[in-house]
């Protein structure tokens, strides 16, 4: 699913919030961001980039190797990823593969 007119049909008036369920990933990023900023209570972030990335990608690899048992090529076809590729990230969060 994409963002196009999702997102900003919870923004006109009249109009029934979307279900969570229909909300795109980016809804859900910029509301974890929106958090983490408060909770920083006006300190700048450092690395921000880096963290965003970092944490985002342990969960996908996760997911993807349950959803596909664990079967390296269909996960790296998923992620749109070489094998080695896959293989290295995995490796750098620890993931068994």
């Amino acid at each position: 699913m994409t963002a196009k007119g999702v997102a900003g049909a919870t923004d006109k008036p009249g109009m029934d919030p979307v279900p969570e369920e229909h909300r795109p990933l980016s809804f859900h990023v910029k509301e974890a961001l929106e958090r983490y900023f408060t909770a920083l209570n006006g300190h700048a972030p450092g690395g921000l980039y880096e963290l965003v990335l970092t944490e985002v990608e342990r969960p996908l690899l996760i997911e993807v190797m349950r959803r596909t048992r664990g079967n390296i090529s269909k996960a790296a076809q998923y992620l749109g990823l070489n094998r080695a590729t896959l293989r290295k990230k995995l490796e750098k969060h620890g993931i068994p593969s």
